[in-house]
């Protein structure tokens, strides 16, 4: 049993996404890690990423896009009945360089954490704050 805490798995996270380390990002996975943002893709069907090299390649596809993050914090967080697994409200500011549009994204992710690795991380965003932000420059227009 790992004695690293749910809140240092999620201050590494903080502090790799933060310095653009993908390696170490795709690090606190689990082998078959899963992300998924249900909102972040077409209506009723959300991204689901499996795996480390998913994430990997998930992870560089983010990097290289205009988003550009300046901080990323958690606001709450909070402990369920199950050990494992957390509810994170986490608030994400940053600027989208094709526009210079500010955002300001809160959103609330459901994360289950066992042995000091993410098993599966569900984020929950509003879409819509992105979308402006990348008005009409957004990728495929």
């Amino acid at each position: 049993m790992s004695t690293v805490t749910h809140a240092d798995v999620l201050a590494r996270r903080r502090h790799v996404i933060l310095n653009g380390d993908i390696d170490g990002f795709v690090g606190l996975f689990a082998p078959d890690g899963v992300i998924e943002s249900h909102f972040a893709g077409p209506p009723g069907k959300p991204v689901r990423v499996e795996g480390r090299e998913a994430i990997r390649e998930y992870s560089r596809r983010v990097t290289a896009s205009p988003l550009r993050i300046e901080d990323f914090e958690m606001a709450e967080l909070y402990q369920t009945q199950d050990p494992e697994v957390v509810i994170v409200e986490m608030r994400t500011k940053g600027t989208v360089t094709t526009t210079g549009r500010k955002f300001n994204v809160l959103s609330v992710q459901i994360i289950r954490i066992r042995d000091g690795r993410i098993v599966h991380s569900r984020d929950f965003a509003d879409p819509r704050i992105l979308e402006e932000a990348f008005g009409d420059a957004r990728p495929g227009r």
